[in-house]
């Protein structure tokens, strides 16, 4: 008796696709109609073993020209883990209508022993003519894309040319006609148009309109696509009132590669404002020279935050002569002006050697570091001044700038299983002072009291001095002493500074003018050739307590 052997299971999916959204919201609709090909084929093969994954991959409204389809993704994650033997398809352009696309496809496939069908066209790629045949049928899909893509190009040009509205994001004082095709103006929302345009002729100034809008509560466009999703308005930006005021559309005018034609909408702003207004923009501004893109270091970026406007410290810089000054300005002070945000700007410098002293004060002892899981490396590193090194232990720095206020929090150890404590702390810099001064230029402490005393910004010298060395910039101190024209003796008094306890330096940091002459540099440098920090911080204190 001979025994019948089952065929084997062949695990189908089917892929369909459809390049506009058009259509998607009937019952019935064209991915269904190939779904319901590819099913009833499997059908017929159910007798080899062919069976169906239930998952549905389908792509409504996605082009056939690239592979950044949601369901196709689906499907290749699917046959990596090997959970599908075979591919359906309505037809070969539905996969994919791009040659090179395509052949990556079946280079995967193959890799993983998966067939590949297309229900409406036959052919064998396990032959030479199979394969010729795949590839001409390709190649005619990927003719065809790029026709369609032409003809839509020239279509929506040549209605440019004519005025008309083509489509797009809508935009602030008009609306799209239901019927489609034409703006129709918002009364409402022109007659802001209007008011910003006088106010920019009034004060020549983004930055002023900007803080006025804010200050009326004015926003862009609000509006609803046509399937319902909201859009809602946002706080003007210096870069978005920008783009209103060189809309030509405002002016009955359409831009269509950088060539203006007369529009069939209604004008919102007399040509004769627009021109005056524009003039601004269309100044020829004088050739620059090509920028030297050098690497800025900026340690605290990305981790500190303006804590009044909850927004992000951008690093920045500006150059005046040979000398670069370093500094962390407010996102809303640059995109809203400078009277956006009370804050406004902090010193990098001041910033990054503050944190450093009150990392190493803060972690000095054995016990801190052990609860938040520091190893002796990265303390070794916070020691020697590697900027690299605030990253990994802090997670986010919040900076009050009108009463200097810093709020650190330190990254959590990682080890979920292991009880730990997240630490945060508090401290404050030098308040940021007057109108017009940077944040870093101080005034002198004599006006302000604000700049850093002598002692502090001797021992903010004595690492930077130190870090030069280290990191190999310098050859060694004496190179150094050359450079800055002092004697090595002087380059030593500084540099021991460095030396003294993270918790000394942290009384150092924080003490005022009018404090400092209590504590002189020679008094610190004799506590400093102490080795022991725990001594130094005896010898500190017994000072203090002969000066009080």
């Amino acid at each position: 008796m001979v025994e019948q052997t089952l065929p084997r299971q062949v695990r189908c999916a089917i892929y369909t696709r459809k390049s506009t959204e058009e259509g998607l919201e009937q019952p019935f609709n064209s991915l269904d109609a190939q779904r319901e090909a590819a099913v009833a084929y499997l059908q017929s093969q159910r007798h080899l073993g062919w069976t169906l994954v239930e998952t549905r991959f389908d792509d409504g409204g996605f082009s056939g020209g690239n592979m950044e389809r949601p369901a196709l993704q689906q499907l290749l994650q699917q046959i990596e883990a090997r959970q599908v033997d075979c591919v359906l398809v309505y037809k070969v352009d539905r996969l994919s209508r791009s040659l090179l696309d395509f052949a990556r496809l079946m280079d995967r496939f193959d890799q993983r022993s998966v067939s590949f069908v297309s229900v409406t066209q036959q052919f064998n790629t396990t032959t030479s003519l199979g394969r010729l045949t795949l590839n001409i049928l390709l190649s005619f899909a990927q003719f065809e894309r790029e026709i369609i893509s032409e003809r839509t190009r020239d279509k929506m040009s040549a209605a440019r040319r004519k005025g008309k509205w083509v489509g797009g994001t809508p935009v602030l004082g008009y609306d799209v006609d239901p019927r489609g095709g034409r703006l129709i103006v918002n009364q409402c929302e022109a007659k802001r148009v209007r008011e910003i345009f006088e106010l920019y002729r009034k004060h020549r100034s983004l930055a002023v309109v900007v803080a006025e809008l804010a200050q009326r509560g004015w926003t862009t466009k609000s509006w609803k696509s046509r399937r319902g999703v909201r859009h809602t308005g946002r706080p003007f930006t210096k870069a978005s009132l920008r783009l209103l005021l060189i809309n030509a559309i405002y002016c009955g005018k359409v831009n269509h590669r950088n060539v203006i034609y007369q529009g069939e909408h209604t004008a919102i702003i007399e040509p004769v404002l627009w021109d005056q207004v524009n003039s601004d923009f269309g100044k020829a501004t004088r050739p620059q020279p090509e920028p030297s893109h050098e690497p800025q270091e900026a340690p605290l970026a990305g981790l500190l935050i303006c804590a009044g406007c909850q927004q992000p410290m951008i690093a920045t810089y500006s150059n005046k002569g040979t000398r670069r000054y370093r500094y962390y300005v407010c996102n809303t002070a640059r995109q809203k002006g400078w009277k956006a945000c009370e804050t406004k700007s902090v010193s990098a410098n001041l910033m990054e050697s503050s944190m450093a002293l009150q990392l190493r004060s803060q972690l000095s002892p054995a016990e801190t570091r052990e609860a938040v899981r520091l190893s002796e490396p990265r303390w070794t590193a916070l020691l020697e001044q590697d900027p690299k090194v605030i990253r990994t232990l802090v997670e986010q720095i919040r900076y009050d700038g009108p009463n200097g206020a810093v709020w650190v929090k330190l990254r959590d150890a990682g080890d979920s299983s292991a009880e730990h404590r997240t630490l945060t702390f508090e401290y404050k810099i030098p308040r940021r002072r007057g109108r017009s001064l940077p944040a870093f230029r101080l005034r002198p402490a004599s006006e302000t009291l604000t700049r850093p005393p002598r002692l502090a910004r001797l021992i903010a010298l004595a690492h930077k001095l130190e870090a030069q060395v280290r990191s190999g910039r310098m050859k060694d101190y004496a190179e150094l002493a050359r450079l800055a024209q002092i004697t090595p003796a002087r380059i030593g008094q500084i540099v021991i500074l460095g030396q003294l306890a993270p918790a000394i330096q942290e009384h150092i940091l924080l003490l005022t003018a009018e404090h400092e002459s209590t504590i002189t540099e020679r008094q610190l440098r004799a506590i400093a050739r102490e080795p022991r920090w725990d001594r130094q911080r005896e010898q500190f204190e017994r000072l203090l307590a002969e000066q009080a």
